[in-house]
């Protein structure tokens, strides 16, 4: 073996121990119920040789009349280790049962927690499939295999050294066979492991595209029923589950291969122990009894060690779940270094100073040389061909994009020097995808940290987004749930719940990014007014395709390749005659 392999082998061993030593931090911080559950575990091993041991006073002593007592004194021993054993086993398995529950609690919790706190470009990069995995797989994987890992190591290697105990005891020469072939039953072990390992990692993966491909086809079933993407999805599908067969038929291949081949060595030392025993036997060094307790306890050695042999696989599974979940535990958290809060009262003053910015691996800036101001209370208009970095202005404002130059600034401070609540509790959002939860319109409505509010409150912000009539007539009100996705609703309503939300938590900048693009006329002029009743009084950055939406904007200003290429109000920008004319015609031609 090279320098370079014996190099990659010592760091994918460094990696296996943190990620040992990781796991097990996480079941160790209930260490009370563990050494409990082992201890309880040390108890049902040692039950077990006892069985074992009784054949030789049976055999030797009870069936030749020379212990009458054993007719009874023996039934009532082993009744009385088979319940000593069943009441070791079920009290550990539940102890171990709510460790593994209770690591698994917490792991998830703390995925989800850094799941929210994940910069806004991570989930730009479409893994649903990937990150529901580990929630519902990995994670699941790790406890559950770890607290196997334990039972197995613990419980059976115990019944192994006591076995093998009783075995030295009863005949030392015997012993010394079945201690030279349980080597190469481990070496037969270890040649299946880094295939599993392999295996295991390409079936979580795999798992994860299984996830994605199922969530779009329940997300695109209209999609696929009016294009007929019948035969693509079921083409789709088919790879996928033909793939998981290939890795689990693999996998289940190297796991049963192991136990015939450790079987054949078994088979091997008990041939030659009957052999030896014989000849003990005829020279009158081993009785009939001593012999069938000497089986006895080698016919219970075999499942014990089967068990351990066949843990490799199970650990192999654990590592590549654990390797996943830690992963996102691992991701880096969105930045938030800064330190100062917004002073009140907020005037919602913003400024752009020579902004830009670029996406990683592009190979041009997406906005560049951006510079302009918003006054309080002033309503501002970006329009522009698509693709002209108009969404990607404004998500710098609550940083859910970081500029690559320039600064940007609320009410003369650096939005960089403040913290990420402060900055973002002074925002609100209403944008052309509606993001809803499927729970009840008044928890919808005062999300998050508004969730207190009073049923009162409530009315009063679907009122002025004018739901109080529709909410009002629904048979239970505020507390009707609104689906997943909100399925129940219209594109309006959606709209106009989106915008009592960002009413009732009353900030004083408002981001409207194409809030009424996707709507019929009707449903347009509803959300329009809700709109004006919202943007009063408010620092308003309004992002449109529809023209005539921003007509009554203090200012509109033009991008074009990611910068501004006109500035002014409605009016002086038609009379310049430059791109925002040419769009307003074009948009104004179609119309007719």
């Amino acid at each position: 073996m090279n320098s370079a392999a014996r190099n990659a082998q010592a760091g994918s061993q460094a990696v296996k121990s943190v990620i040992w030593a990781r796991i097990y931090s996480r079941v160790g911080s209930h260490w009370k119920a563990l050494i409990l559950a082992i201890l309880l575990m040390a108890g049902a091993a040692g039950t077990q040789p006892t069985l074992a041991v009784i054949m030789k006073p049976l055999l030797d002593d009870g069936f030749s009349g020379a212990k009458p007592y054993y007719v009874w004194a023996i039934p009532l021993a082993v009744v009385g280790l088979i319940l000593l054993r069943g009441a070791c086993n079920f009290f550990s398995d539940y102890l171990l049962a709510w460790v593994a529950n209770n690591v698994l609690r917490g792991m998830r919790q703390e995925m989800f927690d850094r799941l929210l706190g994940l910069p806004d470009a991570e989930f730009k990069r479409g893994d649903t499939g990937r990150l529901l995995n580990r929630f519902t797989i990995d994670a699941g994987n790790v406890t559950g295999y770890a607290t196997d890992v334990i039972t197995v190591l613990v419980r059976e290697s115990l019944v192994v050294v006591a076995l093998i105990c009783v075995l030295l005891y009863m005949s030392w020469v015997l012993t010394l066979i079945i201690l030279v072939m349980l080597p190469v039953s481990v070496l037969i072990a270890r040649v299946f492991i880094r295939r599993l390992r392999k295996i295991n990692r390409d079936t979580v993966n795999m798992n994860a595209e299984l996830t994605r491909v199922v969530g779009e086809g329940i997300d695109g079933q209209r999609v696929i029923k009016l294009f007929d993407g019948y035969e693509y999805e079921r083409g789709r599908f088919a790879y996928v589950n033909s793939r998981l067969r290939r890795f689990a038929m693999r996998s289940a291949v190297a796991d049963a291969a192991m136990t015939p081949l450790t079987q054949v060595c078994i088979s091997i030392s008990v041939a030659a122990i009957i052999a030896v025993a014989l000849g003990q036997a005829n020279a009158g060094t081993l009785t009939a009894g001593s012999f069938a307790a000497f089986m006895a306890s080698l016919a219970q050695l075999f499942d014990p060690v089967k068990r351990l042999t066949n843990l490799a696989g199970k650990m192999q599974r654990m590592l590549v779940s654990a390797e996943s979940v830690f992963t996102l535990i691992d991701q880096v958290p969105e930045l938030d270094g800064g330190t100062r809060v917004l002073p009140a009262p907020v005037r919602g003053k913003i400024e752009f100073r020579d902004v830009g910015h670029r996406f990683p691996d592009a190979t041009q800036d997406t906005v560049s040389g951006i510079s302009f101001s918003v006054q309080p209370g002033e309503t501002v208009a970006l329009v522009g061909r698509s693709g002209s970095g108009k969404t990607t202005l404004v998500n710098m404002l609550p940083r859910f994009i970081l500029p690559t130059a320039g600064s940007i600034l609320v009410d003369d401070i650096e939005i960089n020097e403040l913290t990420l609540a402060s900055l973002r509790s002074h925002l609100s959002l209403v944008s052309q995808d509606v993001v809803l939860f499927d729970d009840t319109i008044a928890v919808n409505v005062g999300y998050g940290s508004l969730e207190q509010a009073t049923d009162e409150q409530v009315m009063a912000a679907l009122e002025a987004a004018n739901l109080r009539d529709f909410v009002s007539q629904l048979p239970k009100g505020l507390q009707t749930p609104v689906g997943e996705n909100a399925a129940r609703l219209s594109g309006g309503q959606r709209q106009r719940l989106a915008i009592a939300r960002a009413l009732i938590k009353n900030a004083p900048i408002l981001i409207l990014d194409e809030a009424t693009s996707a709507l019929d006329n009707e449903s347009e002029r509803q959300v329009q007014a809700s709109l004006e009743r919202l943007m009063k009084g408010r620092t308003t950055l309004v992002i449109a395709h529809r023209l005539s939406t921003v007509q009554n904007a203090d200012r509109i200003i033009v991008l074009d390749a990611g910068r501004v290429v006109e500035n002014g109000r409605h009016e002086d920008l038609l009379a310049a005659n430059g791109l925002y004319a040419t769009l307003y015609r074009m948009q104004f031609r179609d119309t007719d």
